[in-house]
């Protein structure tokens, strides 16, 4: 990227990491998942450091429960899923990947956008179990 010609602002690119909501809200027998999607929260804003020299941006979002196939199909999918959204604050549903997709964009587009990380969760915090 650095080898890249600089846009007018000087920027040369922007890398949005993927996280989890598990970063802040690890759930018990997740220690090892959880460690991972923190490391990935915390590189955030030192790897923004580093990579200001040379124009480029870098966030991490960190989404709660999106509605992917990883759920499955059928009834006790749809029930499982229903537990689930028990836990969303608003709106009460798993979100789409729609709405994830939309915060990386932003986090591309928007040029002020550096050094974050951002949750995409509904405003659910993870229980313990």
């Amino acid at each position: 990227m650095s080898t890249t010609e600089p846009l007018a602002n000087g920027e040369r690119g922007a890398i949005v990491n993927i996280a989890s909501v598990a970063a802040y809200d690890g759930q018990i027998g997740q220690a090892s998942y959880s460690a991972s999607k923190g490391g990935v929260v915390g590189m955030t804003l030192p790897i923004a450091r580093d990579l200001s020299a040379i124009g480029v941006r870098v966030n991490t979002v960190a989404p709660g429960l999106i509605d992917t196939p990883i759920y499955g199909q059928g009834e006790a999918s749809e029930n499982f899923k229903a537990n689930l959204e028990k836990g969303v604050l608003f709106p009460h549903r798993l979100g789409a990947p729609e709405e994830l997709a939309s915060m990386v964009v932003e986090c591309v587009t928007n040029s002020y956008m550096n050094a974050e990380s951002i949750r995409v969760d509904g405003g659910i915090r993870m229980p313990p179990k």
